[in-house]
């Protein structure tokens, strides 16, 4: 019980601090900044608004519902992050399922962690906070990547630094988004992996793509089993071509004694890969080319 009702208390005074119109804290140079700056606080819910720069589009409601009966048992045991916009006026860094959590179950204030910061630093916070959390699908995190390289101009390397994941890590994550967009949407929905999705990239063709992404959900195929149909479509595009190439060099060869005979003349005859290539008719004398020639006029 101690406990709790330490809890409840906890940074009501200085709740009453940023109340107080004549202590409106803007930047870290005002006063009493150092006692509200990664400080604590029990804010207002009503004065928080949600951050447009937030990753996560879906919050899985049954998830949110354990969490909400969680914070009625509990409390909040982890301080959201917010930034001061205005007086009394707050939006969220992170901690978004904390915050409509505690919405649902009626509590008037939130524990938070206050910073001042622009809208960059803002973004960055949001993005690098969440791609650390486990309840992201691996879409919003490629999104959340590209939104680093794209509004921030991170590179793979600087954002390895931030994120505390491998180069090669985030370049997978970022491969997915060239998937056909019903692809990323079946990934989003949980009809298949992200391992899933590591195979079917390796496909150029989208409409190739989206029939092996049929074929995935209907017949529930495995990653590995993906990987292998995959590799099957990739092998017989391989055996197409070589197949057109021999093809090419044997109707070359059937039609080389025919010309020999015409010419009275051992004939050469090569074709290359694409199946261009030229024919050589070689002759002894100049009447020898004299009768070639006449052959060739008709």
């Amino acid at each position: 019980m101690a406990k709790a009702v330490q809890k409840q208390a906890l940074g009501r005074g200085l709740s009453a601090l940023l109340k107080d119109p004549s202590n409106d804290i803007k930047s870290v140079n005002d006063k009493n900044a150092d006692k509200v700056i990664g400080s604590i606080i029990e804010l207002e819910l009503d004065s928080i608004e949600i951050n447009p720069f937030q990753p996560r589009t879906n919050f899985n409601e049954e998830s949110l519902q354990e969490l909400a009966s969680s914070i009625k048992e509990l409390g909040v045991i982890q301080p959201i992050t917010v930034r001061k916009l205005d007086f009394n006026k707050y939006q969220l860094i992170s901690g978004e399922r904390r915050l409509r959590a505690s919405k649902l179950v009626g509590l008037p204030t939130i524990p938070a962690y206050i910073r001042i910061a622009n809208d960059n630093e803002s973004l960055v916070m949001a993005l690098v906070e969440n791609i650390q959390r486990h309840d992201l699908d691996p879409i919003e995190i490629a999104l959340s990547y590209q939104r680093l390289i794209d509004e921030i101009q991170l590179t793979q390397e600087q954002m390895s630094d931030r994120v505390g994941k491998k180069r090669s890590t985030i370049a997978n994550y970022l491969r997915l988004l060239k998937l056909d967009p019903i692809i990323q949407t079946g990934i989003r929905d949980g009809f298949i992996s992200m391992g899933h999705g590591r195979a079917i990239i390796n496909i150029d063709n989208q409409n190739i793509q989206a029939d092996i992404y049929q074929k995935i959900v209907s017949q529930n195929l495995s990653v590995r089993e993906t990987e292998s149909l995959v590799k099957n479509y990739q092998d017989g595009l391989k055996s197409k071509g070589k197949v057109s190439k021999s093809t090419s060099f044997s109707v070359a060869e059937d039609q080389k004694k025919a010309i020999t005979s015409f010419f009275g003349a051992k004939v050469e005859v090569k074709v290359s890969g694409n199946g261009k290539g030229k024919i050589s008719i070689p002759f002894h004398s100049e009447e020898d080319f004299n009768r070639i020639i006449k052959l060739i006029n008709g």
